[in-house]
């Protein structure tokens, strides 16, 4: 029996294996069992469940569909591949057509037909992003009528958080299950993502320093602070700070827009003596717009930049609302 037929077997008895106990069973180096786990999981024969040092292995549930053809045209393929993934609930990440595919199951939707009403609908959200290849939301944000004062001198974001229909985007999903799971992979991922788009953000407005949204309540993990180091810009950072009562209170706790300002005009601290021309604010979600709003206004009551621009990794479609899931 072939070592891979070996594995098979083994996996297929136990439900799930580690490669400890795979070595156990069978005569071969710690080196090529690797090597073989990965081809496995590659052919999408075996899928890798967890993180080092408690990795298993299972036999890959194949995705189900129906009798149809499911043959993609390649343009439609690859838009799938730059747009769609699907977080399954057994916490593993589809991409492009098989992550469709398997959504199109779920939803009890023919995948060709579907195939083609999403790349009709995503190209729609693809309009309103600009040259930069990015989301100009200044607009929105100075026509939200919440708002006493406007202090960001333009609003970007990396894409909308969710679409009609289709729900969360790729990069609203690698958002959505970066911050529930605390998970780094998923933060580089946003990271490699957005880089250079926030680099060509930052050439084409001369910024000199940028400042990173901090977090309220505290995690082991947080992706800003995450964010800050792969994303490594060169201009300075301003260091911004997130103060509170007794009772830390998260933005997403609040359900009406005039108390996610009153929380944010009460808890961020700009503690900064340095001068800078542009200074651009980073954010995960930008949902009401209450946060990065009144952390501009603090930096330009205190006198520490002459134009502050905010980028967030995703925005709301409608305008700047609520955001309670991110």
């Amino acid at each position: 029996m072939s070592i891979e037929n070996q594995i098979i077997t083994i996996i297929r008895a136990s439900i799930e294996a580690s490669p400890k106990d795979l070595s156990e069973n069978i005569s071969i180096s710690r080196r090529q069992l690797h090597t073989v786990l990965k081809r496995l999981t590659e052919d999408n024969i075996l899928e890798k469940i967890g993180r080092s040092p408690r990795v298993y292995y299972r036999i890959k549930e194949q995705v189900k569909s129906s009798k149809e053809n499911t043959t993609l045209a390649k343009e439609e393929a690859s838009f799938l591949d730059m747009h769609f993934n699907l977080f399954t609930e057994t916490g593993n990440k589809l991409n492009g057509a098989e992550g469709f595919e398997k959504w199109c199951y779920k939803q009890k939707l023919p995948f060709q037909k579907t195939v083609s009403e999403y790349v009709k609908t995503r190209k729609r959200y693809l309009d309103y992003f600009g040259r930069n290849e990015l989301i100009n939301g200044t607009e929105k944000l100075i026509s939200t009528k919440a708002f006493d004062r406007v202090c960001i001198d333009e609003m970007y974001y990396g894409d909308f958080y969710a679409i009609e229909r289709f729900g969360k985007t790729k990069l609203g999903n690698l958002l959505h299950y970066a911050k529930q799971g605390q998970n780094k992979m998923l933060m580089d991922e946003i990271s490699a993502l957005l880089h250079a788009k926030i680099q060509n953000l930052i050439d084409e407005k001369n910024i000199d320093a940028v400042g990173y949204i901090p977090p309220t309540i505290k995690r082991e993990v947080q992706i800003m602070n995450r964010l800050k180091i792969v994303l490594n810009f060169s201009v300075p950072h301003i260091n911004l700070k997130k103060v509170s009562g007794i009772i830390p209170i998260p933005q997403k706790a609040l359900s009406k827009i005039e108390d996610r300002i009153s929380n944010a005009r009460s808890s961020i601290v700009a503690d900064e003596k340095r001068f800078f021309k542009k200074i651009l604010l980073i954010d995960d979600a930008v949902g009401s717009g209450a946060t990065i709003n009144e952390t501009a206004c603090k930096i330009k009551m205190k006198k520490l930049a002459a134009e502050v621009f905010g980028f967030a990794v995703v925005g709301s479609f409608k305008g700047f609302d609520v955001i309670q899931e991110v």
